[in-house]
């Protein structure tokens, strides 16, 4: 681990004594200007008024008089107080405000420059499901690989005791070639990953996937790319883009871009742009992966526009697959 970078230190004055509550303000004055005008005009009125002296001798007389003077002082002092809570209340708004903006530049500082030794801290929230799907995959790779290395794929025979020895065709056929194509619904669940290790379901889905050749090549793009971006704490379940019409994703789907399909760039979230430009620009790694990803994305979602309904491809635009093509899509200027 290399040494940590040191950091800037941010000005949380909103804790201390705010400017507000220093000298007096335009309240205070008004105040002030107002109660010596209303109690000179009071005086002068009892000194001048007929009968003002006799007046002091009824105490019921002399009790309303004082309170016929103080109440609109009382009501005036009132509303410069009720004025001045706000201003103060403005300020400090304004300054917490500016705290918190400058907390977050220097968060985004400090995870662009992790390259430099410290690494940026990692959540918690998909540990389970990345643990998961690395496990399910792992065991589907290393049972592929083994059979593929072990078995050469032939011509499976046609009758019961045809002779194994048979030599096979120039062109054989694999199991993957002969397998029924996946199902949409199994498709849109494999791009959605598992949601926990209990999601039978979910794996069920996966597996399925990964035996379809083309289905498996964006299964395994779209894995490494949200396990890179959990890297830098950026999870699709923490994102709520913004929802694009199926017609917009088929025209992406159509060659399509500019303004017409700029919607699909709806993530909005700012820290996430950020982390995810300044991951693009610093690792050659994640970008050569997000490149290949969205190649994959792109012709996989071609060959499934072309039959799917505009349900399921709202169902697709849901998937933490889709929503990783919209933030990346976004960063790179795919929709442009």
């Amino acid at each position: 681990m290399g040494d940590k970078q040191p950091q800037q230190p941010i000005d949380l004055g909103i804790f201390g004594k705010t400017q507000g509550a220093r000298g007096l303000g335009a309240a205070e004055v008004v105040a002030i200007v107002l109660s010596v005008l209303w109690l000179g005009g009071a005086g002068l009125f009892l000194v001048l008024a007929p009968g003002g002296a006799e007046g002091g001798a009824d105490p019921t007389g002399f009790v309303m008089t004082l309170l016929a003077v103080a109440m609109p002082v009382a009501l005036i002092w009132v509303a410069a107080s009720a004025a001045k809570s706000a201003r103060i209340m403005r300020e400090e708004s304004a300054r917490l405000q500016a705290a918190i903006d400058a907390m977050r530049h220097a968060y985004i500082q400090q995870q662009q420059g992790a390259g430099s030794g410290v690494k940026p801290s990692v959540e918690r929230k998909l540990d389970e499901i990345a643990a998961a799907q690395k496990q399910a995959e792992s065991a589907i790779a290393t049972f592929a690989t083994s059979r593929d290395r072990e078995h050469p794929p032939r011509v499976r025979p046609t009758a019961p005791g045809a002779d194994d020895a048979q030599p096979s065709l120039a062109l054989g056929t694999t199991a993957e070639e002969i397998a029924p194509p996946i199902s949409a619904a199994d498709f849109i669940r494999a791009l959605n990953f598992p949601e926990t290790a209990e999601d039978r379901e979910g794996f069920r889905a996966l597996r399925r996937a990964l035996e379809d050749r083309s289905a498996a090549k964006l299964v395994r793009a779209a894995q490494d790319v949200l396990t890179l971006l959990s890297q830098d704490g950026i999870y699709m379940d923490d994102l709520s883009p913004d929802r694009a019409r199926p017609e917009i994703w088929r025209k992406f789907a159509a060659g399509e871009r500019g303004p017409t399909v700029a919607a699909l760039g709806g993530v909005r979230d700012r820290s996430c742009l950020a982390l995810t430009a300044g991951r693009m620009r610093q690792d050659p790694i994640f970008r050569d992966a997000a490149h290949h990803f969205l190649r994959q994305f792109d012709r996989s979602l071609v060959a499934f526009e072309s039959s799917a309904s505009d349900q399921e491809l709202s169902k697709l635009a849901e998937t933490r697959t889709a929503r990783a093509f919209m933030l990346l899509g976004r960063v790179t200027g795919a929709f442009d």
